[in-house]
């Protein structure tokens, strides 16, 4: 619901910058996570097999980050507006609702 609307009152062309910034930024981070995990945890299970850590997910960062940095300003306050108001909604509700606040009220 919320798609459509968002779809039918902010023009295409802004709404595809958006989705993109979005999704850049979460290849991003998760190139980002698999170097640090391979680095820290390298005993962990593997889900999937990524070739050459670190260079495959480095160059993943240089070319999110390069196509990133081709978008327009708008986009990025647009952006950075979308993330602020998504990180506090994360930390109010998992203020409330998270596994450690719940054993902290048991004691």
């Amino acid at each position: 619901m919320i798609a459509a609307l968002l779809g039918a009152f902010i023009p295409l062309g802004e709404l595809a910058e958006l989705v993109n910034i979005g999704t850049l930024t979460a290849f991003t981070m998760i190139s980002i996570a698999v170097i640090v995990l391979r680095k820290t945890r390298p005993d962990m299970k593997r889900a999937f097999y990524c070739p050459a850590v670190p260079l495959v997910p480095g160059l993943a960062i240089v070319f999110c980050v390069f196509l990133m940095i081709q978008l327009g300003n708008h986009t990025w306050i647009r952006f950075l507006i979308w993330m602020a108001i998504g990180v506090v909604i994360y930390f109010a509700y998992s203020r409330k609702h998270s596994n450690l606040n719940q054993q902290e009220n048991d004691h």
